[in-house]
C-alpha cells in the first residue's frame, strides 16, 4: 500500500527548503570568485558544501517525515490536538508537515491560529532562558507485568 505522502507532489513539497537550498548552493558555486583568488575560492567551496550538506541532510528524513505523518494522524483522527503539533512548528520543513497533515485531517483553517500562537524558529523567548519547572504525570491506568511468562 502506498503512503499517503509518498506522492511527487508532495515529496516537491514537503522537501521544498531542500530544493531551495540544492539550487543555492549551485547558483553559489557558479560565481566566479577565482578572479578574486585561492582564499575566495576555499570560502566559496566550504560555504557551498555546507548549504549542499544541509540539502542532503533534509532529503535523507523523508522516511522520517512519513513516520511523523502517521504519528500526528494517529495522534488527532479522533478530536484535535493542538499541542501534538508543537514540535513540528520549530522547522520551515515540520510546519509544511504540518500543513499536509491538517489538509488530510480535514482542518486546514485550523492552521492559521497555530501559527500566530507559535513564534517560529527565529523568535527568541525570555522564557526559553530561564529555569523551568518540570513535572512527571504517572499514568494510574499503567500496569507493569511483574511475571516472565511470554503473551
Amino acid at each position: 500500500m502506498k503512503h499517503p505522502i509518498a506522492t511527487t507532489s508532495r515529496f516537491l513539497y514537503l522537501n521544498l527548503w531542500a530544493f531551495f537550498l540544492l539550487f543555492s548552493g549551485i547558483a553559489l558555486a557558479v560565481i566566479p570568485l577565482y578572479r578574486l583568488g585561492v582564499v575566495a575560492v576555499i570560502i566559496q567551496v566550504a560555504i557551498v558544501l555546507f548549504v549542499e550538506r544541509g540539502a542532503v541532510n533534509i532529503f535523507n528524513t523523508w522516511s522520517d517525515k512519513k513516520r511523523k505523518y502517521n504519528v500526528l494522524i494517529e495522534r488527532n483522527r479522533v478530536e484535535f490536538r493542538q499541542d501534538t503539533f508543537g514540535e513540528y512548528m520549530d522547522a520551515p520543513c515540520g510546519r509544511l508537515l504540518v500543513k499536509i497533515v491538517l489538509r488530510d485531517l480535514g482542518l486546514s483553517d485550523c492552521y492559521k491560529p497555530m501559527r500566530k500562537a507559535h513564534n517560529g524558529f527565529w523568535a527568541c523567548k525570555k522564557e526559553n532562558f530561564r529555569r523551568q519547572n518540570v513535572s512527571v504525570y504517572i499514568n494510574p491506568k499503567y500496569s507493569v507485568r511483574t511475571d516472565n511468562s511470554e503473551i
